[in-house]
């Protein structure tokens, strides 16, 4: 048995905490350089404020319904996810932390206590320690437990728990027959409408579906899914996250930058969030991509974009050596007479330090004291307390966030002032 912990209107949630003016009032969280919506309460939602909407398109909405506006803080939601997850984890011996706002539990073995009233126990610590609202969904594979969440966060009569399997065969499968199968965890909008054109539009229909017709058409992942919504476990929890492939960090700049130091500040600053995050995982670099364009959709000024790939010597995790290698690639694909509207970087071909082999005369750089010094100050004291010289130029290129609120929890400058 499963159960999926779901943080409510994460973002949201996360400035009601240290803002109790803004319970009750509708509130959004828009996405980089203040661009779209990417987090609504229900009292927003129930204005009609759609997901993705973009933030100049309902200015009028906001003004007339006082909606509240915040710049995504991501420094104060990574630190409050941190905290939530460290609640919910002590309630399973395996849980796995599946995004920033959902933990799965291994709710197996479960003696003494129905599993509606641990639920309730979740939310109710959880609350009382971190002040985030959750809600629980339970089932008997993952992606039931996800849909018996969808089921608590919108019906309330389940009062925020939903536990499926104590609900009978005819009773589940009306539960099934109301939800869209959009909403089923693994299809989402690319292949609701394929399924949708086979006559399948809900849950139910997806769980009622030849397993081996799915995966002819879809591939074997969707036949697990089906497999997963008639019981059967195929997804088992990852209690260790898999490293990733690649890296990339990339933004969007705030406006439109044509210095060449300006364009190469961003490089050199995502360059450097990239080889901590190459650190974190343990792992090490053989290549690394540099990639830089201007706006696709102003037809008023000449398009460029362009990339380059640079191969290093020797594997490596070491921000120096990265940072040299984003700044020569830059000098290859930067042109004058653009209006930069992106760079960033990847970085390919990642092993594990433990086991990476570099060329015969070559010893790679391994992550050494001064990388785990650094990493160490960055960690106590905020990102970027110490940075590389070539990443202080900042002010053209950084996000706009004109709606910004206060690093509460991650920095000293910007605790909240209590007054008697």
């Amino acid at each position: 048995m499963f159960a999926l912990v779901d943080i409510n209107s994460f973002y949201c949630s996360c400035e009601r905490v240290f803002n109790p003016r803004l319970q009750h009032v509708p509130v959004v969280v828009l996405s980089n350089n203040d661009g779209c919506v990417i987090a609504r309460t229900a009292e927003a939602k129930a204005l009609g404020i759609k997901m993705g909407a973009p933030a100049f398109k309902i200015r009028d909405l906001i003004k007339q319904h006082g909606v509240r506006v915040y710049s995504s803080n991501y420094a104060l939601y990574g630190d409050m996810s941190h905290r939530a997850m460290s609640v919910i984890s002590q309630f399973s011996s395996r849980a796995e932390v599946y995004s920033i706002d959902e933990c799965f539990l291994d709710l197996h073995g479960l003696i003494g206590t129905s599993r509606i009233d641990y639920g309730k126990q979740i939310r109710t610590q959880v609350l009382q320690w971190t002040g985030l609202p959750v809600c629980v969904g339970i089932g008997q594979t993952k992606t039931l437990s996800k849909l018996a969440n969808h089921v608590a966060k919108n019906q309330s009569q389940w009062d925020g728990v939903c536990d499926l399997s104590v609900l009978s065969s005819a009773d589940q499968s009306e539960l099934l027959g109301n939800i869209l199968v959009d909403d089923v965890w693994g299809v989402g909008f690319k292949l609701a409408p394929k399924l949708r054109a086979m006559g399948i539009y809900t849950a139910r229909d997806l769980q009622n579906a030849s397993g081996s017709a799915i995966r002819q058409a879809f591939g074997v992942m969707l036949e697990r899914t089906v497999r997963e919504l008639n019981g059967q476990v195929c997804f088992e929890l990852q209690t260790q996250p898999s490293p990733r492939n690649q890296i990339v960090v990339s933004r969007s700049f705030g406006e439109r930058v044509t210095a060449y130091e300006n364009v190469c500040s961003a490089v050199v600053n995502h360059t450097e969030r990239a080889a901590e995050k190459l650190r974190d995982q343990r792992s090490m670099a053989r290549r690394i991509m540099v990639f830089i364009h201007t706006s696709p959709f102003n037809d008023k000024e000449p398009y460029y974009a362009n990339s380059v790939t640079i191969h290093l010597s020797s594997p490596s995790q070491d921000s120096r050596v990265l940072v040299a290698a984003a700044c020569k690639g830059l000098q290859r694909i930067y042109k004058t007479g653009f209006r930069y509207m992106k760079a960033g970087v990847m970085l390919m071909e990642l092993n594990d330090q433990d086991v990476t082999q570099g060329d015969l005369w070559d010893r790679p750089l391994r992550h050494d004291s001064l990388m785990d010094t650094l990493d160490k100050i960055n960690a106590k004291f905020g990102r970027q307390s110490i940075v590389f010289g070539g990443g202080l130029t900042k002010a053209e290129w950084m996000m706009k966030q004109d709606n910004l609120s206060p690093r509460y929890t991650t920095n000293w400058a910007e605790l909240p002032i209590v007054r008697a």
